[in-house]
């Protein structure tokens, strides 16, 4: 099971953070990733990090987004900086066992879902 902290309204060119808490007591084997969703949109890849720490950007966030994991707490983050107004969507995180290298970026290679949290960024 992946919770995800709630979202949040912030205004463009500020930050937020959002992370996803896990069930498993082998989080340390998943290779997790965000995702975010707009209304009549596809769902979009955005951050993807392995089980072995190897990170992985969609392009539109490369340098103003960071994921991380705490394998202690059994959670990821997503460091959101310097927002922008079409970054405003549902956010997802996923979850899938992996290599130490894969971070992978496809929908269907993830069998676990949190719920989605919205993140609106006001202009």
């Amino acid at each position: 099971q992946l919770v995800e902290s709630a979202g949040g309204l912030v205004q463009a060119g500020g930050s937020l953070r959002l992370s996803c808490a896990a069930s498993s007591s082998t989080f340390n084997s998943y290779a997790m990733s965000w995702y975010r969703q707009c209304p009549g949109k596809q769902r979009e890849w955005v951050a993807a990090l392995s089980s072995g720490g190897v990170t992985n950007y969609a392009d539109s966030v490369k340098g103003r987004f960071a994921i991380s994991r705490d394998n202690a707490k059994n959670t990821v983050y997503l460091q959101m900086n310097s927002l922008k107004p079409e970054d405003t969507a549902v956010y997802s995180c996923a979850a899938e066992v992996g290599i130490s290298s894969w971070a992978g970026s496809c929908y269907y290679e993830y069998d676990y879902w949190g719920q989605g949290t919205q993140v609106t960024v006001s202009s």
